[in-house]
């Protein structure tokens, strides 16, 4: 049957949109989210963890409506302007003491999962007040960390849901866009890492890099219900080498074109950044369904 549109891999089928529109029909009350809901139960739409996907599938119904296929009932949350920024996280105050010691002298490092704890906010304004990109609130699953040392913290770390489409990494692994589609979960990428600015431990991050990769494979199937096999990150040449990355073992994959995932005009229209991964395990590929 000839699919309406294909979301995230899926073909969407005139048949679907009958249900959809049926299941709208049926709820005239319901808000957009209670939708999202529902249709979710009814199709088994579900995270590998078992959770909704109820984010994605109230994209689809936006979408679906936008182009005439169905009609949703009113917003009932007014989504931000294009040109408005969210407000920054609160300061939040920290020791700022000058840290300089080498790394023996901070053992033992603890590594803290803060995301839904009073912690997250901690690390979210360390973020906004010192990493050079802020803070933004990670897209899709993602855990955040507080590293401590002799009781304060000394570095953030974030992982979130690896992005869509990136050149160097599929080529790298050897996906094709189908197989693509269904192991990206299987990747986690790092979108923020910091050290605080006081803080002038020779060796610290690339150390940090090596214990995470412990902490992060055991945390994540305890939040997510699937282990990680793949690593990623970005960083920008202009500003950096990499060289904690490269010192942990990372390797460069390539380089970004640029243009970022809603481009228009292929061509670039933001910082080209070098492109490093890190697997998991020696059997990656095979993990990640390549070859």
């Amino acid at each position: 049957m000839d699919a309406v549109l294909r979301y995230r891999g899926r073909p969407i089928t005139a048949a679907d949109v009958a249900q959809l529109r049926a299941l709208v029909a049926a709820h005239p009350d319901a808000s957009r989210s209670a939708l999202a809901r529902q249709v979710c139960e009814v199709w088994q739409w579900r995270q590998p963890n078992g959770i909704l996907r109820e984010g994605l599938c109230r994209s689809l119904l936006v979408q679906l409506h936008r182009a005439g296929h169905l009609v949703l009932p009113p917003a009932r949350t007014q989504a931000l302007a294009p040109d408005r920024t969210r407000r920054p996280p609160p300061v939040i105050a920290v020791d700022m003491t000058p840290l300089a010691a080498p790394l023996s002298a901070l053992r033992p490092l603890e590594f803290r999962q803060v995301r839904r704890t009073p912690e997250e906010a901690v690390c979210n304004s360390l973020l906004a007040q010192y990493h050079y990109l802020s803070y933004t609130r990670p897209v899709g699953a993602h855990l955040k960390y507080l590293v401590y040392a002799l009781g304060r913290p000394i570095a953030c770390v974030v992982w979130s849901s690896a992005p869509r489409h990136l050149g160097p990494r599929d080529r790298f692994i050897g996906w094709t866009p189908e197989v693509r589609r269904r192991h990206l979960h299987l990747i986690a990428y790092n979108p923020r890492y910091l050290i605080l600015p006081w803080v002038h431990v020779p060796h610290l991050a690339s150390h940090l890099l090596g214990r995470m990769v412990t902490v992060l494979t055991q945390d994540w199937p305890r939040f997510y219900g699937h282990p990680l096999y793949f690593l990623e990150t970005f960083v920008d040449p202009t500003r950096f080498r990499g060289t904690c990355y490269r010192a942990a073992n990372w390797v460069v994959l390539g380089r970004t074109t640029g243009r970022g995932k809603w481009d228009l005009t292929h061509r670039p229209n933001r910082p080209i950044k070098d492109v490093l991964g890190y697997p998991l395990t020696p059997h990656f590929r095979q993990r990640l369904g390549a070859g």
